[in-house]
């Protein structure tokens, strides 16, 4: 009989255990799924550079050219193109030896000019920040100013520099100066960084 009794014992302990599990399982069921932590929104910080192309003929300023571009200082975003031109028509000379019945004039080729500004900038830990500049910038030179006074005939100048500089908010500092061998023009190119709010 007592050997009955732990039997049954058993069994009931046995079963008290299983419908506990069982329980628990449901109850595991019933809760929400935890959420998956969402992702943290990109950082943004949007900046403002300036750039300013300027010619000097000595002391005085004879030319100031504005641009502008806007971009984020955190990477993937962190980079902006500026293209700002026109096609300038140049008639090829002519063979000595077409005839004079032939339409005057040769065939016409177009030449680029203008600016070309791309930048990228890197947000540094210490709140300054790092640009990384490369300024293209053609024109046709002025007949007064051409190389062996060539009158009607079209002269172009190139301009070419990519820098690195750090700056902070607000500042201002100057990418490069050179001089124009043919003209003595000496071009300073200046650039400011604003965090825009």
């Amino acid at each position: 009989m007592t050997k009955h009794l732990q039997t049954l014992a058993l069994g009931f302990a046995v079963a008290l255990a299983s419908t506990a599990i069982v329980a628990t399982q449901e109850k595991d069921k019933d809760k929400p799924a935890a959420s998956t932590p969402k992702a943290a929104p990109a950082a943004v910080t949007p900046v403002k550079v300036q750039v300013v192309i300027a010619r000097y003929q000595a002391e005085k300023k004879i030319s100031s050219m504005p641009y502008t571009l806007t971009m984020n200082a955190i990477s993937p975003n962190n980079h902006a193109n500026l293209r700002m031109g026109t096609k300038i028509p140049v008639t090829m000379l002519m063979m000595s030896n077409v005839p004079k019945e032939a339409p005057q004039g040769g065939p016409i080729q177009y030449q680029d000019v203008g600016t070309n500004i791309d930048c990228f900038t890197t947000l540094l830990d210490d709140g300054r920040f790092l640009l990384n500049i490369t300024i293209d910038d053609s024109s046709v030179y002025p007949d007064e100013q051409a190389p062996g006074g060539a009158k009607g005939n079209p002269s172009f100048r190139s301009f070419r520099a990519s820098n690195s500089m750090v700056l902070k908010n607000g500042e201002t500092g100057q990418f490069t100066t050179a001089t124009d061998k043919v003209s003595g023009e000496i071009v300073k190119v200046d650039v400011t960084l604003t965090v825009m709010k």
